[in-house]
Order: structure tokens, then sequence, then C-alpha cells
């Protein structure tokens, strides 16, 4: 994390400075954080500049950190105007990763402590996880009731194949491939185009990558559609059905890791098994569902380096 001194009239402290910043340099964009506009103007501009320097009079975080999470990957940097000691901790780790940069008024204590800070986070060393990309066969744990609550449907602008359906999960990190429901029986005709994808708080994939809780989808919204293989397309939302319905609590487990999903207890509902696809309400404790685990956290959807426990 580079430190950039407000001004050039000291030489003490250009000497510790990464930076000295003048009011304006061809690479840096100064935008203020006032109101939401000035984080919308801040968004807009990742990605095609190199740095955005953010100043806000009355300093809040989380304008701060969906800029960050934003960022994240994009190549243009953070810089954050910081005058007083208390903020500096909360730009520095935000969401874990924190900005790239402080511009600093020259105050020996502010710079002592700024110092201070950017040792720690130098020193800090997040926990290396290899992500799993495709689809593992994770054991049940347990299967019992989830009580009553509001279950979403996803009916999409096309018709699936038999195998293909979407990720969901209480956790972002581990989403189940949930069946479409491309499968008929006596009781009840196929509809194609139709997810029932669980409760409203569970995460989906999207078709960029990013996830979005079930109750934040809308018409247009275009989300993955995955098949065993891992093959990966993307699909329109073109209506939502939410309904009051019974769940089950699936517990599943793989490779010392452990979450949940919550479906709705129907026939309908199937998840991929290494058969080919197993109804909700015939799975047992022992059997293999297909799960995308992932690590990271996420913020507003987007997968950024970090830790994040969800049970």
């Amino acid at each position: 994390m580079q430190l950039w001194l407000e001004g050039a009239e000291s030489l003490d402290f250009a000497k510790r400075a990464d930076r000295v910043w003048k009011t304006s340099d061809h690479d840096v964009a100064e935008v203020h954080l006032d109101d939401s506009h000035g984080q919308d103007e801040a968004i807009s501009l990742v990605g095609m500049i190199d740095w955005i320097l953010v100043r806000c009079s009355d300093w809040t975080m989380i304008p701060l950190e969906n800029i960050v999470a934003a960022a994240a990957g994009s190549g243009t940097r953070i810089a954050a105007a910081i005058s007083q000691i208390v903020d500096l901790s909360g730009a520095a780790f935000a969401l874990q990763h924190g900005v790239d940069a402080l511009l600093l008024p020259a105050d020996e204590k502010l710079w002592d402590a700024a110092e201070e800070i950017s040792g720690e986070r130098a020193s800090v060393q997040l926990e290396e996880r290899k992500a799993v990309p495709s689809l593992v066969m994770a054991n049940v744990a347990n299967v019992e009731s989830g009580g009553v609550g509001e279950r979403i449907c996803v009916d999409l602008t096309e018709r699936l194949s038999e195998g293909e359906g979407m990720l969901i999960g209480s956790s972002a990190n581990a989403l189940v491939l949930i069946h479409g429901e491309t499968i008929p029986s006596e009781f009840v005709p196929s509809r194609p185009f139709r997810v029932n994808a669980g409760a409203v708080h569970a995460y989906c994939l999207m078709d960029d990558g990013s996830t979005k809780y079930l109750s934040e989808l809308t018409a247009g919204d275009k989300v993955a559609i995955v098949n065993p293989s891992n093959e990966i397309r993307s699909a329109t939302i073109g209506r939502l059905k939410n309904e009051r319905r019974p769940f089950l609590l699936v517990h599943f487990e793989w490779n010392n890791q452990s979450a949940q999903v919550l479906v709705q207890q129907a026939e309908t509902v199937r998840f991929i098994n290494e058969e080919g696809n197993i109804s909700v309400t015939s799975i047992q404790n022992g059997d293999k569902i297909a799960v995308r685990f992932s690590s990271g956290m996420r913020h507003i959807g987007r997968e950024l380096a970090g830790e994040m426990n969800e049970r």
C-alpha cells in the first residue's frame, strides 16, 4: 500500500511518500464521495484509468467498500484521502483488501500511524485456498424439515436440456446444481423453462460470475445455466414466481467443507447425482450431489480475495 503526500510544501514528508499529490495528474481521476452520485461516478471509471482518488467530507465505509469491490482485478487502483487516524484502518483493510494508497496531509502523528498500518497490512498473509471451479460430488450429511417459507421459481425465456440447471446455495462458496423441471412425472407435466430454485435468501450464480440473492432477481437478468460437465451458458429470466411452500434443509460435505441448501419439498425439485439426477424427496444421508465449491468472499455479489464463512 502506497502513502501519498497532499501538497509539496514539506520536503521531510516528501521523502517518506511514494507520491506527492499536486491537485492533478494524468493517470489519476479524483472523485468526491459526498452522495451516491459520487460512488456511481467512481465505479464508472473502473477499468478506464490507472488510479481513482476518492475523497469524502463525512467519511463512510460502504461507498469505499463498493468501489474497492468494483475495482478488484480490473487494473484500476484506489487511493483514499484520509485526514484522521481513526479512519486509517477502515480504508487500509476495507473488505480485507483495502485501498492501494492513502493520501495524507503533512501531519506527523497521522503519518506515523499510517506507516504502522501499512506494515501490518504487508505482513498479513491471507490463507491461500485453491478454488474448485468445477463440480464435485459432495456427500449428503443430513436431510431435515426446513419449515415453510418463500420459494422462488425462475422461469427462463428458453428451454433447458436434461442435465442443465442453476447453481443455488445458502453460501456463495457452495452452490448446488438444481436441475431444471425438464423431467415429467405421472402427476405433473414438465416445465423445461423452469428451475424451482429455492428460498428467497439463497444465492444464485449469474452469467458474469457474480451472485445475486434469489429475492433480487428480476425479469431480464441473465443467469448461468450449468450442466454436469461444468459447461456454462447464459439464459434470460422471463418471470419469477414467489409462493409459500414447505422446505427441506439439505446439509452436505466435501473435503472438510460443509454447507447447506433449502429447497422446496417437492418431487419435481431434483439434484444432479452420479447416476443422473435424483428428486430431493428421495435423497438420503450418504447420497452424492453435484456442488460447486469456491473460496474467497463476495461483496454485493462480486468475488474478492479474502475469508468468508457462511453456515
